[in-house]
């Protein structure tokens, strides 16, 4: 039986039971009246209107048959009866249609108030995304979850795709894009298409796929919290590109003082050892021999210079070619320490690398520069004299060769920097020449290797600077 025949048949029974009880117990027509009022006023409270005007009409036809003279009948012939009649009934018609509003006015509050409480959670939602790039896809996974939706779509106007959060596509993509067009929302059923505007310009169009209709109010604040996260996302964007401009003008800014300074020092001493040589009285043969020297040191040191300014300019712009060949760790080390200068710093280095320790797949002319560099940096940062260990060892399908010494190491604040471009540390730029790019020169090569490179603190004391690497034959087999 449907629930609403079933109300309709407890309300009559009620009003006939009523009046069956009230003349079993010989209650006045008045008490009997009264009785009858509030059963409308409960169906009217309980079901609504319409069930509470039926119920009416039942209560006047049962009181005027059963209580009003003559008896039995629906006939009425004292005058006063058929004026307590109508009143009766405009009386219970009345209440019944007051409690009715009311009952719907309490309802239209309270889902006023759900929607100030999805709106509100729905705009804090929007503030706590850290997803700046994923801003149109968690806007509409928001949205979804927030007003509990089968579907939200989100088009895109800028990019022309679509952004769903939904169990299936119900919405289709041409509608988004008509309504986009037309600039005027469509809302039919428990569907509602409505523009995104920014600025009084449509951005996008939005989507929403329901059990039951949305107001109008709704849907278009929902819009208006999605123009809002797509204002704050590029809002960000702008600040972190205007921010990373900044960095990047501070690092030109930097890079060009660094590298007049690196530039300016040697040049400064070739041309005053030159000077001395033309314009000064003739010289001993050792003199002459110093000054040509001092010329010829200042000469690397700026051709060194200007080959990690290309080198490093080559990495950033991607521009780096590898010739890979597959070469033992021993072979390399040797080239290596064939590079190194003065001899002392050579004679300081103790080799540890296993016999029979695969071949590792390398551009061997770079990777020979990475570990120069490597140990160059270790001797700069020891105490003379104080070993240099370069060593080596397998880690799964992979190669690990290290370079440890023994100075003073690396603060932990300062291992995330150290292969930053120019950084050179909070004491290394005041007691040791450089230009601060050969670590991150290193770190661009080893990580165009498909390998990783970092530093760790030595229990002994000094750092130790590790290199990843891919076996050759897995290299081969990959």
């Amino acid at each position: 039986m449907p629930l609403r025949v079933a109300r309709y048949l407890l309300s009559i029974s009620t009003v006939l039971a009523i009046i069956l009880l009230s003349r079993w117990l010989g209650l006045n027509t008045t008490t009997v009246a009264l009785s009858l009022l509030l059963v409308v006023l409960a169906a009217a409270t309980l079901w609504g209107l319409a069930l509470a005007i039926a119920t009416s009409v039942a209560a006047v036809l049962a009181f005027n048959f059963f209580l009003i003279p003559p008896v039995g009948t629906l006939t009425v012939e004292d005058p006063q009866n058929w004026v307590a009649l109508a009143a009766f009934l405009i009386t219970a018609a009345t209440a019944s249609q007051l409690s009715s509003r009311a009952q719907r006015r309490a309802a239209e509050a309270q889902a006023r108030s759900l929607e100030t409480e999805r709106l509100y959670e729905l705009g804090r939602a929007i503030l706590l995304n850290e997803r700046v790039d994923r801003t149109l896809e968690q806007t509409a996974i928001d949205v979804a979850r927030v007003f509990e939706l089968e579907e939200v779509a989100f088009y895109d106007a800028e990019t022309k795709s679509t952004f769903r959060a939904g169990a299936a596509p119900l919405i289709a993509e041409s509608d988004l894009a008509s309504v986009l067009v037309t600039g005027v929302g469509v809302q039919t059923d428990a569907r509602s298409i409505t523009p995104v505007r920014l600025g009084g310009k449509p951005i996008g169009c939005l989507g929403l796929q329901g059990k039951a209709p949305m107001t109008e109010t709704v849907v278009e604040a929902i819009a208006n919290l999605a123009a809002i996260s797509i204002e704050r996302a590029r809002a960000m964007e702008r600040a972190a590109t205007a921010e990373a401009s900044k960095k990047s003008e501070e690092l030109r800014a930097a890079m060009l003082d660094g590298l007049a300074h690196d530039l300016k020092t040697p040049l400064t001493a070739i041309k005053a050892s030159i000077t001395t040589l033309i314009w000064a009285p003739p010289r001993s043969p050792e003199g002459n021999r110093e000054l040509l020297d001092i010329i010829h040191e200042e000469t690397e040191r700026l051709n060194q210079t200007v080959s990690e300014t290309v080198q490093m300019a080559r990495i950033d712009a991607g521009k780096l070619m590898l010739e890979r060949q597959p070469r033992t760790v021993t072979a390399l080390i040797e080239d290596s320490l064939a590079d190194v200068r003065p001899a002392e710093i050579a004679s300081r280095i103790v080799i540890h690398v296993p016999e029979a320790l695969p071949s590792i797949d390398i551009d061997a002319d770079l990777m020979r520069q990475v570990l120069k560099q490597l140990i160059d940096n270790a001797a700069k940062y020891s105490p003379p004299g104080a070993p240099i260990e370069v060593s080596a060892e397998a880690d799964g399908d992979s190669v690990i060769v290290s370079v440890d010494d023994h100075g003073a190491g690396v603060n932990p604040e300062e291992q995330y920097r150290i292969f930053e471009k120019f950084y050179r540390g909070q004491h290394s730029s005041r007691t040791t020449e450089g230009t601060g790019m050969g670590l991150s020169i290193a770190k661009g090569i080893v990580e165009a290797h498909g390998g990783k490179i970092w530093v760790k603190s030595n229990q002994w004391g000094g750092a130790g600077f590790c290199i990843r690497l891919r076996m050759a034959d897995v290299k081969a087999k990959a």
